[in-house]
């Protein structure tokens, strides 16, 4: 499951559900017991300058542990307001795609669809924008860390308002070094890395920026994220992929509410929850809510590497295995007993003795990760 769409589900249905709390100085916990529990959640963007991908999911309980499950089976078009019907293919359960599409941006669009119980849905017609190049991905050394900056500018002044995403990938290593592997009750060297390993992750954060103040349409150095000079990410090499969007004032907006909803309530002096209205609309029941904001816009993107050498000598960072305690010490008689499970791996030889060992949790890294790098890795 994306992970993008599994975080915004959580977003969602939390700012839906939360819109009933008051502002009073005691703990209040609002019953959502008997709340709706599956409403349909659209995620995704017409894409003005290429493929559009939209992704459609059903939202679960605050509690639940599993993924959103999916809205298979559904017909789905971007529609001109013209009449023009470009259709998009399901490739994956809940996921569609378009062909590559360069949407005119004279002319306003909209998404409509039916799902397999026959119920029908529409975007408000919006018009297309095309996103400016992003400038510049820096990074510069804070006294707590590193903070991440984007550049860019229009110089038409037609964007003014501005969402960036951001994947972030970094390479890790497990806390100690398997060298053995015990295959078919036999103990050989292992040849497959399970010690150096890549993950990536979606940063979660909300970031918007709009120059509607300003005399023209720039954005400079505006800080995206701060990793801290411990943080894991940054031990032997971190990037991050900046996606930037041009945003119209009706989904700048929308973000903008989730954001305060997400991110600023907690104390008694924060904004209070407000209501999460998207352009998505059931033409079968007027009534029903749907999730979600569908504009349409290009998209461009920048990659920023930092590598360890280019940070402070004197910095120490996380492993990300600090629970891991010394291995154990495994007897040659003990050896077809205590390799008999993937979950206990041998590390290294002991003369005389047998071998060390311990959980694979501490050994395997591809328990967090992959142990081949992304084709964009350098």
């Amino acid at each position: 499951m994306n992970t993008h769409v599994s975080l915004r589900v959580r977003l969602l249905v939390w700012c839906t559900l939360v819109l009933g709390l008051s502002s009073c100085i005691e703990t209040f916990e609002p019953d959502i017991s008997n709340a709706p529990q599956s409403f349909l959640v659209v995620d995704g963007f017409l894409n003005s300058d290429g493929v559009t991908t939209i992704r459609l999911t059903r939202s679960l309980g605050l509690k639940a542990k599993t993924p959103p499950p999916v809205e298979a089976k559904a017909t789905i078009f971007i529609e001109e307001e013209a009449g023009q019907r470009y259709p998009l293919t399901e490739t994956t359960a809940g996921t569609y795609v378009s062909a590559r599409l360069q949407l005119n941006p004279a002319r306003k669009y909209r998404l409509h669809f039916n799902t397999r119980t026959g119920r029908e849905y529409v975007t408000d017609y919006t018009r297309a924008k095309f996103t400016p190049p992003i400038d510049e991905v820096a990074w510069e050394v804070e006294n707590a860390g590193v903070r991440v900056l984007v550049s860019t500018h229009d110089n038409t002044n037609q964007t003014q308002y501005y969402r960036w995403d951001m994947d972030e990938t970094w390479e890790f290593t497990s806390a100690y070094r398997s060298y053995y592997e015990y295959v078919n009750n036999k103990m050989q060297q292992r040849t497959v890395n399970i010690y150096r390993c890549w993950t990536s992750q979606p940063s979660g954060f909300i970031k918007l920026n709009t120059t509607t103040k300003l005399s023209q349409d720039v954005v400079a150095k505006y800080p995206l994220l701060t990793l801290p000079s411990t943080s894991v990410k940054l031990r032997y090499k971190y990037s991050v992929l900046v996606k930037q969007y041009a945003q119209s004032v009706e989904e700048f907006a929308y973000w903008e509410a989730l954001r305060k909803n997400t991110e600023n309530i907690g104390t008694l002096f924060d904004p209070l929850p407000s209501q999460l209205t998207g352009n998505i609309h059931c033409l079968t029941d007027p009534s029903e809510l749907v999730l979600g904001f569908i504009g349409a816009y290009s998209v461009q993107e920048k990659r920023l590497f930092i590598s360890r050498e280019d940070l402070p000598a004197a910095w120490t960072f996380e492993t990300g295995y600090e629970n891991c305690v010394r291995p154990d010490t495994v007897n040659f008689i003990n050896v077809s007993v205590s390799f008999t499970t993937a979950n206990y791996l041998p590390l290294d030889f002991l003369e005389g003795r047998g071998y060390t060992a311990h959980y694979a949790d501490c050994i395997d890294c591809r328990r967090r990760g992959n142990n081949t790098p992304p084709a964009f890795w350098k």
